[in-house]
């Protein structure tokens, strides 16, 4: 199988390619942006881990997360840019409870049939829960006053450019925190040492290379698949709130999903952790925020105010991601929990 990626990768990149500008229809060019996303998420994860190797398991689980997120901010520029601000914030939404249910389920579930118990440092579980909070009181306070008091539009786009200078803010901190000043307290000494025993698939220089074509790929692929989700949606009777919140949020984080399912296989759970709840606080503290900045350059103004129905299903999803982390350690029972919860919510939002 692992000699047939890249000749699948290709293909499915090509397909695609010649789909969106054959015009296919949008049900076939959905379908094949959908499957050569996955292989060139796929790459993007195969890279990150490779970097990993060099560059250890806490940095190399942010750099998963943020080449994991690149596809996921990609697409969310291209929909900004068609005006399409419902779909953002719902894959937005998407992200951030995929990771923290699905990811980081799916991880301690699977990882949890093989280890009967994987930690992690509890100094990082710790820290990932209040920003996680933090991130969830400056989607709340805004949405809360804006719908109750009847702020103005204008007045709601300057509370939303001013939070999410706020929350930019914080996340550079949190950078600085985990990278430099506290490094070592957050680090993983115990079953997540860098080389774990294991070669590297490739060079560095090679991961390097192939993480930047990826990522190129992936942008590529996103801006072919956004174009397919109105008709898609139309077509099949689903919501945009479904569409933005499930399946452009799987799709642009495959990434994520793999490579942090490998890494529990591999009893790596600090690094799963580390890609699965901190790509959720990359989506809250810096990726949203970011947007609404990059709409205004665009000259289509989107706020930082999410749907009740939005902020109900982070509430929920960093209530028990928060539960079951903390500790710093799970087990596959807390990983089906974390997974019924996912389930709960897509059945509920394909009603809507």
């Amino acid at each position: 199988m692992k000699k047939l990626f890249f000749p699948l990768l290709i293909i499915t990149f090509a397909l695609s390619a010649i789909s969106h500008f054959m015009k296919w229809g949008a049900a076939i060019e959905f379908a094949l942006a959908g499957i050569a996303i996955l292989f060139a998420a796929g790459l993007l994860g195969k890279a990150t881990e490779s970097v990993a190797h060099y560059a250890g398991q806490r940095l190399g689980g942010f750099l998963n997360a943020t080449f994991g997120n690149a596809a996921e901010l990609i697409i969310a520029i291209f929909l900004i840019k068609e005006g399409l601000f419902d779909i953002v914030k719902a894959s937005l939404t998407g992200a951030i409870i995929g990771n923290l249910l699905l990811v980081l389920g799916a991880s301690a579930f699977i990882g949890g049939l093989k280890f009967k118990e994987q930690k992690f440092n509890v100094h990082l579980a710790g820290q990932n829960a209040s920003l996680t909070l933090l991130g969830i009181i400056a989607l709340f306070i805004p949405a809360i006053f804006v719908k109750t008091e009847h702020i103005s539009d204008r007045d709601t786009m300057t509370i939303s450019i001013v939070v999410a200078a706020f929350l930019i803010f914080a996340y550079l901190g949190w950078l600085v925190y985990s990278m430099v000043t506290h490094k070592d307290l957050l680090e993983d000494h115990e079953d997540t040492q860098a080389d774990h025993g294991e070669s590297p698939a490739w060079s560095r220089n090679k991961s390097i290379l192939l993480l930047l074509v990826a990522t190129v790929m992936v942008a590529f692929i996103s801006e072919w698949l956004v174009h397919t989700l109105d008709t898609f949606s139309a077509k099949f009777g689903l919501s945009e709130l479904f569409v933005g919140a499930f399946v452009v949020a799987i799709v642009g984080n495959a990434a994520e999903h793999s490579a942090a399912v490998m890494l529990a296989l591999k009893n790596k759970m600090g690094a799963a952790v580390e890609i699965a709840v901190g790509s959720s606080l990359q989506i809250a503290l810096f990726v949203a925020p970011v947007l609404v900045f990059i709409s205004l350059l665009f000259g289509k103004e989107m706020n930082l105010i999410f749907s009740t129905i939005e902020l109900a299903a982070i509430g929920v999803s960093v209530l028990i991601a928060t539960s079951i982390s903390r500790d710093g350690a799970t087990t596959w029972f807390e990983g089906k929990l974390l997974l019924i919860v996912y389930a709960i919510l897509g059945v509920s939002f394909y009603f809507v």
